[in-house]
This record gives structure tokens, C-alpha cells and sequence, in this order.
């Protein structure tokens, strides 16, 4: 019986992400073939390749091909760059996606675990009234305490004053800092 459970939680998990890749537009699905290509080490030696042939060829080491972009290599320079603009916009494409799915996972194993808390505080509750009716009532203080529904609210609430409080105070750092270096200098 797990293994029949274990296996359909896995479906589950499996099924997210199968339909989220059924989901993906066109442009979603090229940017991730692309990706995969681009994140190869074949990609790479095609780069390094063709730009060392371009720098050969306007070095002028070739003199049957005329030079078409000589030294600093502006043409080299703008074809780079536009190919790391293209590349980046590519991969954070693939990127947003698989956050994307990511986050339907995180989703889905806090609300598991939500369930898994309640469950065992379920069990630790009936198992204190077994205790009581068959042998009387046991006292253990962190069983009374575990036995308390958490307050999940209380928790998500202390969480986001922390993630609020940190920016704040790295921002408030900082600035103190560029004071002091200014008031150095003056």
C-alpha cells in the first residue's frame, strides 16, 4: 500500500510538469530547445571556432580573403554582443518556466506538509486518549505542546518581518557606510 501511494504522489509531481511542458507556447518551447543547444560544450567550440577564424581572417593571416573587419574588430565586437543579448533573453525565457513549475512544486509540498502537520497532530491527539482510557492520563509537556494546532498565520507573519527587516537594515548599512567614506574625504 505505500509503494501504491508513493507512486501516486510521484504521478502527481510528474503530471505537474508534464502538463506545464504541454502548456508552453511555441516561443516557450523553441527558447528551451535552444537552451538545451546553447548549454553544450559543442556550442561553445563552435564559438570559440568561428571567432578565432574571424580574428585570423582580419589579422589578415589569410590573404586570399579580403579583411572585413579589422583590428579592434567593431563587427566582432556588435556581433557578440548581440549574440549574449539574444542568449540571455533565451535562457531567461527557459528560466521563467522552470520557475514557473518550480513553484507549483513548492506549492504543493507546503500544502502536503500542512496536511502531514495536521494528520500527526490528529494522531498524537488520539493517541493521548488512548493513553488516558487504558492506562491513565500520561503528563508530558512537549506532548501538549506538540499536540497544539500550529499557527501557520503567526509563522508566515514572523517569516515576511524578517524578509521586510533585512533589506532595510543591509540598505540603512550601506548608506552609513558611503557616509562615513564621504565624510573621509571631506
Amino acid at each position: 500500500m505505500p509503494e501504491e501511494k508513493h507512486k501516486r504522489s510521484h504521478q502527481i509531481i510528474h503530471s505537474f510538469e508534464a502538463q506545464a511542458l504541454k502548456k508552453r507556447s511555441f516561443s516557450v518551447k523553441m527558447a528551451d530547445h535552444l537552451t538545451s543547444v546553447f548549454g553544450t560544450i559543442f556550442f561553445l567550440l563552435i564559438n570559440l571556432l568561428l571567432f578565432a577564424v574571424w580574428i585570423a581572417i582580419n589579422s589578415g593571416k589569410f590573404p586570399v580573403i579580403p579583411v572585413f573587419d579589422p583590428f579592434p574588430f567593431t563587427l566582432l565586437t556588435m556581433v557578440v554582443s548581440l549574440e549574449a543579448i539574444a542568449l540571455s533573453i533565451i535562457v531567461l525565457m527557459s528560466q521563467n518556466r522552470q520557475s514557473q513549475i518550480s513553484n507549483l512544486r513548492d506549492e504543493l509540498q507546503l500544502q502536503v506538509n500542512l496536511i502531514t502537520e495536521k494528520e500527526i497532530t490528529k494522531v498524537l491527539q488520539l493517541l493521548k486518549q488512548m493513553t488516558k482510557t487504558n492506562e491513565g492520563e500520561i503528563t508530558d509537556a512537549e506532548l501538549e505542546e506538540m499536540i497544539k494546532v500550529v499557527d501557520t498565520s503567526y509563522i508566515e507573519r514572523k517569516l515576511e518581518e524578517q524578509l521586510v527587516e533585512k533589506p532595510d537594515s543591509i540598505v540603512k548599512e550601506v548608506a552609513e557606510e558611503v557616509e562615513k567614506v564621504i565624510s573621509s574625504k571631506e
